[in-house]
């Protein structure tokens, strides 16, 4: 596949080492693409769970300090 070809906008070393990196896994170039994309927006997911969790937080005024108190209430809470 001619580097051109892979995806329009995406640099030519990226483009290169994606090619090499599908050639090397005897794999298409839109396989490992979409797997590393995939992987992108996975972890995009998962940090703006974590941003969410951490904003609500403090909203709550809450620390790290806290945990330990919460997670005993809370299993306090679940054992009645």
């Amino acid at each position: 596949m001619a580097t051109s070809d892979t995806i329009t906008g995406l640099p030519e070393d990226l483009q290169l080492e994606l090619e090499k990196t599908a050639r090397a896994q005897g794999r298409p170039v839109g396989e490992v693409l979409s797997e590393a994309v995939s992987a992108y927006l996975n972890e995009r997911s998962w940090q703006n769970l974590v941003d969410s969790g951490r904003n609500r937080a403090k909203d709550l005024g809450l620390t790290e300090e806290d945990v330990p108190r919460l997670i005993a209430e809370t299993r306090s809470e679940l054992s009645r």
